[in-house]
């Protein structure tokens, strides 16, 4: 079963020092702390602050290709944790309805979600999962629902 959720925080973790986007069920209490690589941190926070750099980004630029060749993003889904490491697809339909399904790392896949306006989700049994390993993360505190925590690493910005 999918879960569909949106970004509840992007945060600092202080021990590694890594980004973590932090996902959070639209209609459910659950919550998906994925740690994800500065540069994919960048783009994720570039689009939630709605900055637009003077040339394409990587991920503008996929969206764009994407677009032009007639295909739409419907939607991305987190799909699985395998040994500590998150797997994601972006699902494409072109005019006639047809399904393309894209591997990606989640990251990459949030970040062109923003940029398309497309829903995210997460497979019911990533949550089980990741809340049964050592990856969940009790001290993560998600904002009001409007609020998405990016002022820990404002230095990656620009």
């Amino acid at each position: 079963m999918l879960i569909e959720v949106k970004i509840g925080a992007l945060i600092m973790d202080p021990n590694s020092n890594t980004p973590i986007v932090v996902l959070k069920g639209v209609e459910t209490e659950n919550i998906l702390p994925i740690w994800v690589g500065a540069f994919e941190a960048n783009a994720i926070a570039l689009e939630i602050e709605k900055i637009v750099p003077q040339r394409p980004m990587t991920h503008d630029l996929i969206r764009n290709l994407i677009l032009e060749t007639g295909f739409q993003i419907s939607k991305v889904i987190i799909t699985d944790l395998l040994d500590n490491t998150f797997y994601a697809q972006i699902e494409l339909t072109d005019e006639n309805q047809k399904v393309l399904l894209l591997d990606s790392r989640p990251s990459d896949a949030i970040a062109l979600a923003l940029r398309s306006d497309c829903p995210i989700f997460v497979e019911e049994k990533v949550f089980e999962i990741s809340n049964s390993s050592t990856l969940s993360d009790p001290e993560i505190e998600i904002g009001s629902e409007e609020e998405v925590k990016t002022e820990d690493w404002p230095d990656l910005i620009g």
